[in-house]
């Protein structure tokens, strides 16, 4: 009975939390179908559009590692609700503004969503510690928080689709801020605090460190974007500033007690590739996303290239990836039980790779659109949900939950990098082509090999993964060993 009750409560909290990650989906579909109409209520470029996710994606790669670690260190729970005050506050700002800046940092701000996930699965994990089959249990319950968040993704694509064809853009924007508002007091009363903070010493330097790297070497990817920012000395040495920031950060982590991140791992040979791939997949899963929505809703008539779909047409392109996505994570485990692990993400990659590369040929019609992102999504789905187990099996016991926040670190790092450069590629030469806000076909074209490269990369790159790793946890704990 006492085990029945404490299953019982543990299910009400994941019941709670999928509310949150419902939400979390949402927010990551919501607008994609609307960035157009985003763009020309703030006046600016379609390639502007990616100052937005970028800004974005650069905040989530800072947040997720620190707020992961205060976790541990004051409680999931208060942590989540932290980020969800934050994002609820960000998400007012937006529909009750047209200044580009200040709807830019009200966006940025909002990417402390990207902790929910993290924070949810460390609260599960604390939460039945005292449960017999922990690790099933948890296993279990982060499936339904992806089911959830993806359901989400989807339901707010068609959604802000619809609506953004029938409803003024002030009104459209204050939904998912009222959503998220209702998900902080979700989670104020229904979720209970993870028992028994580890408590530890907060790697400040660390945090500071990388901050500034991070922000240089983007920055530097922004000025590069400013009118003759491709030819100003200062901008190429910002950029080179935010590598060099680099050096301080991983000696500071090498000698650091408690490291904000254990810099040691990404010389595991089984690892390293890992979290390269995660790297190079963030390129397409998280850089591509607004030039695929302004490319689909770029006029043909007008501009000789593009789709001219509405706000609701372009929302069922990404409905139809996300489904896409939903069956490749479905078909992982099947698919390697069959092969490898290995195997199987290298396969992943090659059908993302794949699915971009045939945007060079076939672009001109909906159902071809639709198709490659069908093949994309299915590769994107398999990625996601096989990387950060991969990373768990591959590294040390000791070191599982660093492993898997870095896969998703790593990724964002690699969607914001690729967010900056397809800006600089959709920019350069539209002006000189035609007349207007859209972006140049040749960014797209741009756009389109980047990705289809890096993932044909990251195909190559996990052919160097040794053959025992990810199919025995005993055994790639010795294969991850990090070569010193």
């Amino acid at each position: 009975m006492t085990r029945t009750r404490t299953l019982g409560t543990l299910a009400t909290v994941v019941g709670f939390l999928a509310f949150v990650e419902f939400t979390s989906g949402v927010l990551q579909g919501y607008y994609t179908p609307m960035l157009t109409d985003i763009a020309r209520h703030l006046g600016i470029h379609d390639a502007d559009v990616n100052w937005l996710e970028g800004t974005q994606l650069m905040l989530s790669a800072l947040v997720v590692p620190a707020f992961a670690k205060l976790g541990d260190m004051v409680g999931h729970k208060r942590m989540l609700l932290i980020s969800t005050a934050l994002t609820a506050a960000a998400a007012l700002v937006l529909p009750f503004t047209d200044s580009f800046p200040i709807f830019l940092i009200g966006w940025t701000l909002m990417g402390f969503y990207v902790v929910w996930l993290p924070l949810e699965i460390a609260l599960i994990w604390s939460r039945s510690r005292r449960m017999e089959g922990r690790s099933s249990i948890t296993a279990k319950a982060a499936g339904l928080l992806v089911a959830a968040l993806e359901g989400g993704a989807i339901l707010g694509a068609l959604a802000g689709g619809a609506l953004i064809d029938v409803l003024p853009l002030t009104v459209v924007l204050l939904i998912p801020a009222i959503l998220i508002v209702v998900c902080f007091f979700v989670i104020l009363f229904g979720v209970k605090e993870s028992p028994d903070p580890t408590g530890g010493v907060f790697d400040t330097v660390g945090v500071v460190l990388i901050s500034l790297a991070l922000i240089c070497f983007t920055g530097g990817l922004s000025l590069l974007r400013l009118e003759g920012g491709l030819v100003n000395p200062w901008s190429w040495a910002v950029v080179v500033l935010g590598l060099l920031l680099v050096v301080p950060f991983v000696l500071w982590e090498l000698r650091c007690d408690d490291p904000l991140i254990d810099v040691r791992m990404f010389r595991s040979p089984a690892l390293g590739p890992v979290f390269l791939t995660a790297g190079l997949f963030g390129v397409s899963v998280l850089g591509a996303q607004a030039p695929l929505s302004t490319f689909a809703r770029t006029d043909p008539a007008e501009y000789g290239y593009g789709l001219g779909t509405t706000g609701f047409a372009t929302s069922l392109i990404i409905g139809v990836y996300l489904i896409a996505m939903i069956v490749g994570a479905l078909l992982f485990p099947v698919i390697a039980r069959t092969l490898t692990p290995r195997l199987t993400l290298m396969g992943a990659s090659l059908l993302v790779g794949i699915g971009f590369l045939l945007f060079l040929p076939f672009h001109d019609s909906y159902l071809q659109v639709v198709t490659n992102m069908s093949i994309v999504g299915l590769g994107s789905g398999a990625l996601v949900a096989a990387l950060p187990a991969a990373a768990a099996s591959a590294a040390p016991a000791s070191q599982t939950g660093v492993a898997t926040g870095l896969t998703n670190s790593v990724k964002t790092v690699g969607g914001a990098i690729a967010s900056c450069v397809f800006g600089i590629a959709l920019l350069n030469g539209a002006a000189g082509a035609v007349e207007g806000t859209a972006g140049s076909l040749a960014g797209y074209v741009t756009v389109w090999i980047v990705c289809g490269v890096t993932a044909l990369i990251a195909a190559a790159v996990l052919v160097f993964v040794p053959k025992a790793a990810f199919t025995d946890a005993a055994d790639a704990e010795v294969v991850a060993a990090p070569v010193l």
